[in-house]
C-alpha cells in the first residue's frame, strides 16, 4: 500500500465514532479510504447508517494530522501496517465483519500456508495446564501451526515458550502499541518471539495499556485463526470472551478437560 494510501486508512481509523465496521462500509460505497474524506457530507449521509456526527468527524482537520504522525512512527519504527483489502493481510482475518482496517504488525511472521491456532487460558495456569498445553504444542508441531496468543501471564506465555521450544512460529496480540510491552516482565521474550513470529495489535503508539483494551485484543485473538483453544478457565474471564469471539465468527473452539471439582476446569466444562 502506498504511503498515500496508508495516510488515508490511518485517518479513518483515527476517526471518533467510526468503528471498523462502519469503516468498511464506507469504503465499500466510495470506492477507498481517500475517497471517503473527499466525499461531501451529503454524500456520505446518503448511505445508511451514516449521519451528520460520523461526516463532521471525518471532516476534522486534526484527523489526518494525527495520522501522519502515526505514519512517521510506522516508518520509523519498522513497523508493517497491513490494510484489510491487502494480499498480505491475514486471511482468516479478512472474514470477520470488525477486524481492523490497518493491522500493525513487528517480527518476522509468514502468515502464508500455515495453520494458525489459537491458545488462551487463565493467567492462574495449574502444573496440570502447563504440562498439558506444552504437550499440545509439541504433538501439534508436525502440522507446523502459527501459535496465537495474547503475551500475557499464565497460559499466553506457556503457549508462546512451548511453541519457540518447537521451532514454531509464535505470534503475540497486544493490546497496546507495538512499542510497549505488557507486563513487562516479558520483555525478555521479545526478541525470542519476533525472530521467530512477532507482535500485532490494532492500536496506535499513542496508546496506553488498559485492561479495557483486552477485549478488543481478543477479537485478534480469535480472528486469526482457524480453531481456539482454551487450556483452562474459571467460570468467567477472558478466555470465555475469546472463545465467544471464535464460536461468533463460526470458527472452532476446543477445551481441555479436568477434574469436574477444578475451579480452573469450570469454565472449559
Amino acid at each position: 500500500m502506498r504511503p498515500t494510501e496508508l495516510l488515508y486508512a490511518l485517518a479513518l481509523q483515527a476517526v471518533p465514532n467510526i468503528g471498523d465496521i462502519t469503516a468498511k462500509k464506507l469504503i465499500q460505497h466510495c470506492g477507498n479510504p481517500e475517497a471517503v474524506f473527499k466525499a461531501s457530507s451529503k454524500a456520505l449521509q446518503s448511505i445508511d447508517g451514516i449521519g451528520s456526527v460520523v461526516t463532521k468527524a471525518l471532516h476534522h482537520s486534526q484527523t489526518l494530522n494525527s495520522a501522519e504522525q502515526e505514519l512517521e512512527f510506522i516508518q520509523k519504527h519498522n513497523i508493517q501496517a497491513l490494510y484489510f483489502e491487502d494480499h498480505n493481510y491475514p486471511f482468516a482475518l479478512k472474514h470477520c465483519i470488525d477486524g481492523p482496517i490497518v493491522l500493525f504488525q513487528k517480527g518476522n511472521i509468514r502468515w502464508e500456508n500455515a495453520p494458525i491456532i489459537s491458545i488462551v487460558g487463565t493467567r492462574q495456569l495449574t502444573n496440570y495446564g502447563r504440562q498439558q498445553c506444552e504437550k499440545l504444542v509439541d504433538e501439534l508441531s508436525i502440522f507446523n501451526p502459527i501459535i496465537v496468543s495474547g503475551f500475557a501471564y499464565g497460559t499466553d506465555i506457556v503457549a508462546h515458550k512451548a511453541a519457540l521450544n518447537c521451532n514454531l512460529q509464535t505470534v503475540g496480540c497486544m493490546a497496546q502499541g507495538l512499542q510497549q510491552t505488557y507486563p513487562s516482565a516479558h520483555k525478555k521474550y521479545r526478541s525470542l518471539v519476533e525472530s521467530n513470529g512477532g507482535f500485532v495489535t490494532d492500536f496506535w503508539s499513542t496508546s496506553k495499556f488498559d485492561p479495557s483494551n483486552f477485549l478488543r485484543r481478543n477479537r485478534l485473538i480469535a480472528g486469526l485463526s482457524a480453531a481456539t483453544i482454551v487450556i483452562e478457565s474459571g467460570v468467567k474471564g477472558g478466555s470465555l470472551i475469546t472463545a465467544q469471539f471464535a464460536f461468533d465468527y463460526n470458527r472452532e473452539v476446543f477445551a481441555l478437560p479436568g477434574r469436574i471439582n477444578d475451579l480452573q476446569s469450570v469454565g472449559c466444562h
